[in-house]
């Protein structure tokens, strides 16, 4: 039994855990972390190897951390695996892993059960952090099985070199297609490049002013309970060099979506065929949450409906690096003011809070299996501030943005 859970350890959830830490609250006593990747590193784990550091866009430090000395030319799993380990260290968030949450159900008392690989935990509260990347998205198209090359998705993407020579369909027009596209474009034998809508390229910075325009709209969708749509997808692709030079070469010369996929390609109804060996979709991915269905919390839109970060249809589950948050900077925010009003519900007698802010009955004991573990107090980490500027994460695309 605890008070809080916190599922998933990338951006998010440790920007959560490192605030209730300056709450006052323990690990594996009054809270815990669960995450099911085998390491450090969140989704960043799993990012191709020519991903690099120097390519990542707007990656913002952890609360309380600065990154330091990292080498631009270093894949980007490794630079921010590093990272996240050694923060998770510093602030001894004793993250459990690998762990997989398989639902999140109405338990006795007020609380929460979380049903976990490793038993069940009573919760008063749940701060959800799971992201995307568990979730890819795979767009169906006529045809679709008939194709004889390969098909694979950027959650899949092993880099250029495994393209050398082949004829590449590249479907998204978000910043990992763009990415993926420019790579294997050096390498392949042709690269051809399918978006649903006509690319936006930004000129100039994304400044504190951009990224709050791009952030309300997000946060609009979610306030009505649809499905967010990515930061990313409302600011458009930025223009730096290698873009600029790929755009002059022909390489982000766009076609628009195909009608159907062939044995040997795709088609469009105009009569327009393009040969392929390989098709890349660079479709994005959708909220991993499918472990919270058994709460109802979706709106008839389809969304889960939020105030700030809290579920609009349940007062004690937090979303953070969802929609509007699904940014490093807004990450670390969400996970901040995700516990402030943690806080504020701990606070209330021990009957606690349910399903729509009403008042429950007392706490019960967790389910057989759950975990009781309770570790020795630790020092409080020292207080520490760290300087950000305002930038959107673009390392990969949070829905499709084609």
């Amino acid at each position: 039994m605890v008070d809080v859970v916190v599922i998933g350890a990338g951006q998010a959830g440790l920007s959560g855990a490192y605030h209730l830490r300056r709450a006052g609250l323990e690990p594996d006593r009054d809270f815990v972390v669960l995450d099911h990747s085998p390491r450090p590193g969140g989704a960043w784990q799993f990012r191709w190897p020519s991903l690099t550091y120097g390519k990542v866009h707007g990656m913002h430090a952890l609360p309380g951390m600065e990154l330091t000395g990292a080498d631009d030319d270093r894949p980007s799993s490794e630079v921010i695996g590093a990272y996240f380990d050694s923060y998770e260290r510093a602030f001894d968030l004793r993250v459990h892993r690998p762990v997989d949450v398989s639902a999140v159900r109405e338990g006795d008392g007020g609380r929460l059960l979380v049903e976990t690989s490793e038993g069940t935990y009573a919760t008063r509260a749940l701060i959800n952090a799971t992201g995307t990347w568990d979730r890819p998205f795979w767009p169906r198209y006529p045809g679709q099985e008939s194709f004889r090359g390969r098909q694979l998705h950027t959650a899949d993407y092993p880099g250029p070199d495994a393209f050398a020579g082949l004829r590449v369909v590249v479907v998204g027009g978000g910043a990992s297609g763009t990415q993926h596209l420019m790579e294997i474009a050096e390498v392949a034998a042709g690269t051809y490049w399918v978006t649903r809508r006509p690319p936006v390229f930004r000129e100039g910075p994304f400044d504190q002013d951009r990224g709050r325009a791009a952030v309300a709209l997000v946060e609009e969708r979610v306030r009505r309970g649809l499905p967010p749509q990515s930061v990313v997808s409302v600011t458009g692709l930025p223009l730096n060099d290698a873009v600029r030079r790929a755009r002059a070469e022909g390489v982000l010369d766009r076609l628009p979506m195909f009608d159907r996929i062939t044995p040997t390609g795709v088609a469009w109804d105009d009569g327009r065929t393009v040969d392929a060996d390989v098709i890349l979709w660079a479709t994005g991915f959708r909220a991993a949450i499918d472990h919270l269905a058994p709460l109802r919390l979706r709106e008839p839109g389809g969304g889960i409906g939020l105030d700030g970060t809290r579920a609009v249809r349940d007062a004690r589950v937090h979303l953070v690096g969802y929609g509007p948050s699904a940014s490093t900077i807004g990450a670390n925010r969400a996970g901040r003011a995700a516990v402030r009003e943690i806080m504020r519900l701990l606070a209330t007698p021990a009957t606690g809070v349910g399903r729509a802010g009403t008042a429950s009955e007392t706490a019960s004991a967790p389910e057989a299996g759950a975990i009781h573990a309770v570790l020795p107090r630790t020092r409080r980490p020292v207080r520490q501030t760290a300087q950000l500027t305002e930038h959107t994460n673009t390392g990969s695309d949070v829905r499709w943005n084609a």
